[in-house]
């Protein structure tokens, strides 16, 4: 195969110019970041790349601090797919970007952090805004590179994308010294640094097919089974396979759980979706996974918010695990089958091989919508102040799904993942392992970037929002049309819902009675033409409608909720699905019933198909 040369190979540049070109080269369209003296070169070079680039533009985004600058990368790589980038100089700038990298990599995202540095010189001297970003990072992501050799620095940025989209993605960090930005090379128009193992190891993931033997084995277990469930995480929207494991689970019958992070895998109004498991997930979703007795984990791992006491989790089940990192097989939970490789292949290959296999779950697909007809989310309906879910489920009524949605951390957040109407994969954006505050905002602002058409939709919590309020300035700098909806608890709410069923409610640190913070004037003073406040119910509906359909530009709306409305249900702290709490409005089962014999399908089953 014969490589076309790059048309500006053989030209002398500069090294942030060379920066620039592999980023246009990669399709970079959009970069956050904030700027300082270590990379000023780079911002320099972005200046004059879009000057004299006008049909092709690389818009700079430049937030309230670097921290919001990595949150909109993010948010940009979660609704898009592709590899965001955050631009930030060195010390503090590096240091305060430390966070959303962690996010990222707790969550698998792809990004590009690439951070100036003191010159080489002077590395190592304490000097002015330095900081030891290789050793800070290296912890943090999924791998770092310190530029000393500036004759390798197109291979490294170009090598830096690779790394971060391919395998289990993840974000990569890039540490520039500044005399390396201003030092002059040729530009090669190729190559990447000859990272043998790691590509050994792709190529390994990659051609890792699913034998014959393979498929028999799974189909034997899956044959055997008259529960089984599928497990779903954020490993199947990475690899953009969604619509294969719709298929999947309608060819055999199989129901599905997911993760947060799984959250638009399937329609949540899909009747095979049983929405979302684990610490705050739906009860019949956790008591499937309790009489369930085959587990098929697809893309996900067995984390603690899932797993609980993970001796007692899916204790009747033979457990199955797809996942591209082997290094999630077997850690959490034993398997009785496993495959390492993208989750889509395999599904795709498991469905080719069982194309004319007709397995029957039925008794078991009538179960599980017994579960979801006896066990619904609840809440108090009578309640004299504005429950939380009740503004979701009238934002359900407006949008119905047609919207991305991101959140901040904590009750807004569950209550969020619990109600919202999900119909595609990134679509519902959130920070899910590190339970992120801060996170809504400007990741809202970078899933607006990558999706200018789309509406985007921040649920927030005050407590969330004021951790990167500067952001809202920043939605009405670039007139970027985020709708941030404000669920004011006056709380934190999550620490204050442990302190009320743990600590007996001493309210330590999480009493917000003090503040005086009135946020519709702040989004006002910020520019916005639509910041609005509910406080009585009978207003909720129409101004609700009047905020999504506000088109000038971003729109702010409060809305005051009680403030003791606590998430329900709730798996304790190191406990078992057995323990789970379902609080006062939602049913508890007391002791499992499975049907075991074939049945015919319900009504409702049959509709579906």
């Amino acid at each position: 195969m014969v490589t076309k040369k790059h048309e500006l190979a053989g030209i002398k540049m500069k090294g942030a110019e060379i920066i620039l070109q592999v980023l246009a080269d990669e399709g970079v369209k959009v970069i956050f970041g904030y700027s300082g003296g270590a990379i000023l070169p780079t911002y320099d070079a972005i200046f004059r790349w879009n000057r004299t680039h006008k049909e092709h533009p690389i818009q700079l985004i430049v937030p309230a601090n670097e921290q919001g600058a990595g949150f909109m990368a993010s948010g940009y790589a979660r609704a898009s797919g592709e590899v965001g980038v955050l631009l930030v100089t060195s010390g503090p700038g590096a240091t305060n970007a430390t966070t959303p990298i962690r996010d990222a990599m707790a969550d698998s995202i792809p990004l590009v952090m690439i951070s100036g540095q003191v010159a080489r010189s002077a590395v190592g001297t304490d000097a002015f805004q330095e900081a030891p970003v290789f050793n800070l990072m290296s912890s943090c992501a999924k791998h770092v590179f310190l530029v000393e050799e500036p004759e390798k620095l197109e291979e490294i940025v170009r090598t830096a994308f690779y790394i971060a989209r391919t395998g289990r993605p993840g974000p990569v960090v890039i540490d520039i010294p500044k005399d390396v930005q201003n030092y002059e090379g040729i530009f090669k128009g190729k190559g990447m640094l000859p990272l043998h193992g790691y590509q050994n190891r792709m190529q390994n993931i990659n051609n890792n097919e699913i034998t014959e033997d393979e498929a028999k084995e799974f189909f034997t277990l899956l044959k055997a089974s008259k529960r089984p469930l599928l497990y779903v995480g954020g490993g199947i929207i990475s690899s953009n396979s969604t619509h294969i494991l719709r298929e999947f689970a309608r060819t055999f019958r199989i129901p599905i759980v997911t993760t947060v992070m799984g959250i638009g895998a399937i329609d949540t109004h899909d009747l095979l979706c049983l929405h979302m498991l684990g610490m705050h997930g739906t009860a019949y979703a956790n008591y499937a996974v309790m009489d369930c007795d085959l587990l098929i984990a697809v893309g996900t791992r067995f984390d603690d918010r899932v797993a609980g006491l993970a001796s007692e989790f899916a204790p009747n089940a033979k457990i199955l695990h797809i996942d591209i990192d082997a290094a999630e097989i077997g850690k959490v939970k034993p398997v009785v089958w496993s495959h390492v490789g993208d989750a889509g292949k395999a599904l795709k290959s498991l469905l080719q091989y069982g194309k004319n296999l007709t397995l029957k779950h039925e008794a078991w697909i009538k179960h599980v919508l017994h579960l979801k007809k006896e066990y619904p989310l609840a809440y108090d309906h009578n309640a004299q102040k504005i429950q939380p879910a009740e503004v979701i489920e009238k934002l359900n009524d407006i949008v119905k799904g047609d919207a991305i949605f991101t959140t901040g951390v904590g009750q807004h957040q569950m209550f969020a993942a619990q109600y919202l109407h999900i119909k595609h994969p990134r679509t519902f954006i959130t920070s899910g392992s590190m339970g992120t505050m801060g996170f809504g905002l400007p990741s809202a602002i970078g899933a607006q970037l990558a999706k200018p058409d789309k509406i985007i939709i921040d649920i927030d919590g005050d407590g969330s929002l004021r951790m990167n309020i500067g952001e809202m300035e920043t939605c009405t700098n670039y007139n970027i049309p985020v709708k941030i909806l404000l669920l004011n608890n006056h709380g934190d709410g999550m620490v204050v819902q442990w302190q009320t069923l743990y600590f007996e409610g001493r309210f330590s640190g999480s009493d917000k009675s003090l503040h005086k913070k009135d946020f519709v004037k702040s989004a006002e003073a910020d520019g916005f033409k639509f910041s609005k406040r509910v406080a009585h119910r009978e207003e909720l509906h129409k101004t609700l409608e009047e905020f999504i359909n506000f088109d000038k530009g971003p729109a702010f709306l409060e809305v005051v909720v009680d403030k003791k409305a606590l998430v329900f249900p709730m798996v304790g702290p190191g406990m078992g699905y057995k323990d789970m709490v379902t609080g006062p409005f939602i049913k508890a089962r007391e002791i499992p019933k499975v049907e075991e014999e074939p049945q015919e399908p319900s009504d409702a089953f049959a509709e579906a198909f």
